[in-house]
Formats: structure tokens, sequence, C-alpha cells
């Protein structure tokens, strides 16, 4: 019998975090979702997931802080070993994290750290820590921008660092290749989260960028989180190091 495949989604209690993980329960696969702040959230898509037929659980974890990871790493492998009777799990989702907007010449050092900690710094050394806990044959998916292939003023600092995480996806797809395991980045475009202050969710924004989609709408997260449940499956088992726009097709 084919052992019951796990995900762990950083920022799993709201927008592409939760998403991901609804979508993903709904093909099959049990939750581990983090939160940093947002614990009530956090359980509401841990009932949500548990309606689906799927268990789920929720763990604190600020992605920003390198020195907490191997702490996680214990508690994570804990409660694998308590609710899934393994150590290990199989879907490693990199989502976490948030942006300020600023254009390039009035961005400041801090908002530049603040980019790089949760979206570069905190990917590359959380999964990391994590490598003894993916499972051989396991998947990775690193939440990348489109606004790394076109451009909107005040996201300069955000999109570089997203850049960086599209090359790190390459070197982790070639390293972990020896385990079978696939990396890939998702590059969503315009979305209706509340990512950003929440302004992509208005309709005045969702009638501005309809213009710029080939497909003549802003995005959804279901959108985002169908997609991730796809790349991760099976069939797409001969995928990995691609960078994949979810857009539909904007900005062409």
């Amino acid at each position: 019998m084919p052992q019951q495949k796990i995900a762990l989604i950083t920022g799993g209690n709201r927008g592409l975090g939760r998403a991901d993980a609804i979508a993903l329960a709904e093909t099959g696969v049990d939750v581990v979702l983090t939160y940093r702040s947002g614990k009530e959230e956090a359980e509401q898509v841990v009932a949500q997931v548990r309606a689906k037929g799927r268990e789920a659980l929720s763990l604190e974890l600020d992605t920003t802080l390198v020195a907490g990871f191997a702490d996680f790493r214990v508690v994570l492998r804990d409660a694998l070993s308590r609710l899934w009777g393994r150590q290990d799990f199989d879907i490693l989702v990199n989502n976490a994290g948030f942006a300020h907007a600023a254009p390039f010449a009035e961005t400041t050092e801090q908002q530049f750290d603040d980019m790089v900690d949760v979206h570069f710094k905190g990917v590359f050394f959380l999964t990391q820590a994590l490598l003894p806990l993916i499972a051989d044959g396991g998947s990775i998916v690193n939440l990348s921008t489109g606004l790394t292939r076109f451009v909107a003023e005040g996201n300069a600092a955000y999109a570089a660092v997203k850049g960086a995480v599209e090359v790190l996806t390459r070197y982790q797809a070639e390293e972990l290749g020896t385990r079978g395991i696939r990396v890939n980045a998702v590059a969503p475009g315009p979305t209706a989260t509340d990512f950003g202050g929440g302004f992509m969710k208005t309709e005045e924004f969702k009638t501005a960028i309809a213009s710029q989609v080939a497909l003549g709408r802003a995005g959804e997260p279901d959108d985002i989180g169908d997609a991730i449940a796809s790349l991760v499956s099976d069939a797409n088992r001969w995928m990995t190091a691609q960078r994949i726009e979810l857009s539909g097709g904007a900005r062409l």
C-alpha cells in the first residue's frame, strides 16, 4: 500500500498558502502548515483540510529567524512521528512571505533586508535544515513571482530576491536530484489575495489588470493552489528545475 503523502506549507494560514493546503488536501495529501502570527487563521485551515478527510496540523514558525530552524525541525519530526508514524514528509512548499512597496530610489536598507530574510535567506536555510526530513523522491516548490519577468514600479527589492530564488531552484534541483527530489519555482502573476495590503483583491485592481492578461482576468488563489497540487503530483514526476509562471498570460 502506498505511503500517505504529507506536505509542509510555510505561511499556510492565509492567501496562497491556504489555497495550496486546500488543493493538496483535495488530491489526497495530508498537510502541515506553518504560521508566524495568524494562529486562529491557521486552525481554520486545519479544520478545512480535515473536513475534506485529510489529516492536518499547524505549527508556529518565523521563517526570517534562521536560528530557530533546528528547533523547528525537532518539533516537526516529533509531530510527524506522533500523527503519521514516520519522521519524514514528501512535499515542501516555500510560500511564506510579505512585501514592501517602494521605488528603487527610496527603498531602505531595512526594507531590503526584510525581503532577503523572508524570501531568500529563509527559503535557503529552512530547506537546508529540513533536508533530513524530506523523503527521497519528494518535491520542493519555491514561490517566485511574475515580477521577475515583467516590471511593476515599487517592487525592485521583492522581485530581485525572487530572482535569486529562481536561480537557487536550479541549483537545488541539480544537487538534490540524486535523491529523486524535484525542485521547481512557481511564479504567480497578479492574484487576488491580501498580499501587499490587499489592494489586489479590490474590484478596481481586478478591472485594471484584466486588460493586461491574455485570459482576461486577475488570478485567484485557487488558480495557484490547483497548479501546485498538480505540479507535485506523480503526473509531473519528470519536471524539475523549472520556472512555471501562473499569470494567465500577463503582459505578453
